[in-house]
């Protein structure tokens, strides 16, 4: 018994020196560089604010505290974390071509999205993006906006009922038929969101995303077996099986259509759009589904695993992200009537007295309007921070950065440098106006990442997100009622407004 005590002490001591020598290694490496007072053991966890929009608050306090002119540290635990919230370090880590690795904090995603294009890595993530670039060809794009516009006009017909001047909260509307766009875009599938948001799949949706961003915050949460015993943990296992059984099942079906209908070919996915498909009278639409299972019967190693990966990143990616940025621009444009007046006499100029559905040329042709969205990610970027792995060891600011440390890019702060963006608080597009706009960093405006390993649907986004302001601002006078300061954007996975967004609609003349 004394033998066997004696070992545990001998053990303990061997662990706590360790525990002493690797922490003075890490004091040594990360000691100079600037970032808030942390104690042992603790690092800073303890001061990190655990409710959302305290912590984007404090993200940005932060921010212009230690990070304007240089990188800052922030201890979780014994884990040195380094912020990036200006645009000359940003640009080290994300014009990297050896800093490819996303952040281990992405981990948490691996459940439902396994290890597609969001989080996959190394030869993985190079074989996908090549693979997977292809599909936002200009024509794919183009038969995805009649998608858009389909479902923009089945809000249209919701909101015309809400049009008598009281006010009510938007959010909803628009995410709901974000969420409509991207099933049918990804999978061919329509699921109804924006009749039925109370369906098991779309309540899943929502409730993985929640999972994830606890995840990510909550260290108790970290370890698996923790997080059933003391989390959420049988419910998130519930809600991922209803979402892998839907997306299995589509493919399944999707497998089954295209047999009946016989192999698609490359042309499918490159004519003009005058040469659509119809099948009997109805259009024959394209998702991404079907080019994933084209690629996989023509050559690529997808498996069934591999497909589902893919359109449930598109799903998550694809959903949230243009969701929020097209609530912030409602609410900043319906905050602001000379950015609206100018806004509707562009769209006027375009479509006059028709109530017909944009084009891609009509699209194009929305000047102002892409500045507006510009300027709504600038303030609002729908991911506020991100995170990447150092591959290698590194110099910024005069600091080395040993491999394997997590980087966050603090994208919200980046946005809000007075150097490139004078009086940053201010809404005001024309800042992205061609004359405006040259000569500017080229990280300091990064909304969609910048770098090798930028949104690969950052086009498909901002289409989507002309189409439905349009088509809100084409019919309607916004007059948004909160306060910037009462909007309390709460800074997770996705920036989000906490209480939604408010506003009055008047139909136009």
């Amino acid at each position: 018994m004394a033998a066997t005590l004696g070992l545990l002490g001998i053990a303990v001591i061997i662990l706590v020196l360790t525990w002493i020598y690797q922490s003075y290694k890490r004091q040594k490496v990360f000691g100079k560089i600037p970032g808030p007072a942390a104690l042992p053991i603790l690092g800073n966890a303890h001061q990190l604010e655990t409710d959302g929009t305290k912590f984007y608050k404090q993200c940005l306090s932060y921010s212009d505290e230690y990070g304007r002119d240089s990188i800052f540290v922030i201890w979780l635990g014994h884990k040195p974390m380094i912020c990036l919230s200006n645009a000359n370090s940003a640009e080290i880590l994300l014009n990297s071509s050896k800093h490819m690795e996303k952040a281990s904090e992405y981990r948490f995603l691996h459940p439902w999205l396994g290890t597609g294009l969001l989080t996959s890595t190394g030869d993985k993530w190079r074989s996908r993006r090549k693979m997977l670039t292809p599909t936002f060809h200009f024509k794919i794009l183009n038969d995805f906006v009649s998608v858009f516009n389909d479902q923009a006009d089945f809000m249209l017909t919701k909101l015309k009922k809400k049009a008598d001047g009281k006010v009510f909260n938007i959010f909803n509307y628009i995410t709901l038929c974000a969420l409509d766009i991207i099933c049918e875009t990804a999978m061919g599938r329509d699921v109804g969101a924006q009749t039925n948001s109370e369906s098991t799949y779309v309540k899943s949706v929502y409730k993985m995303s929640e999972f994830a961003q606890n995840r990510m915050k909550l260290p108790w949460y970290w370890n698996d077996t923790l997080y059933r015993i003391i989390g959420p943990g049988r419910e998130h296992d519930q809600c991922l099986k209803v979402l892998h059984n839907f997306t299995e099942k589509v493919i399944r079906e999707k497998r089954e259509e295209l047999n009946r209908r016989g192999p698609m070919h490359d042309k499918d996915f490159h004519d003009s759009a005058e040469e659509d498909k119809f099948v009997g009278a109805k259009k024959r639409r394209l998702a991404f589904l079907d080019m994933l299972i084209h690629m996989s019967e023509n050559g690529e190693k997808l498996s069934e695993e591999d497909i589902r990966e893919e359109v449930d990143t598109f799903m998550f990616e694809g959903h949230d992200t243009t969701a929020a940025g097209i609530n912030w621009a409602t609410y900043l444009i319906g905050a602001n009537s000379e950015v609206q007046t100018t806004l509707q006499d562009e769209l006027d100029g375009i479509f006059g007295s028709s109530e017909r559905y944009p084009t891609m040329e009509d699209l194009k042709d929305m000047k102002y309007l892409d500045c507006c969205i510009k300027e709504a990610l600038r303030l609002y970027p729908s991911v506020p921070i991100f995170g990447r792995t150092f591959s290698e060891d590194a110099v910024i600011d005069g600091h080395l950065i040993p491999k394997g440390t997590t980087g966050s890019i603090f994208t919200a702060a980046i946005h809000k440098d007075p150097k490139y963006f004078p009086e940053p608080d201010v809404f005001d597009p024309e800042r992205f106006s061609d004359d405006n706009k040259v000569g500017r960093h080229p990280f300091c405006y990064i909304p969609f990442s910048a770098g090798l390993r930028n949104c690969i649907g950052q086009k498909f986004a901002m289409l989507e997100e002309k189409v439905l302001l349009s088509t809100i601002f084409r019919n309607f006078n916004v007059e948004s009622v909160q306060k910037r300061e009462e909007l309390d954007p709460t800074g997770e996975l996705i920036l989000r407004p906490e209480s939604g967004i408010l506003v009055k609609l008047t139909p136009r003349n």
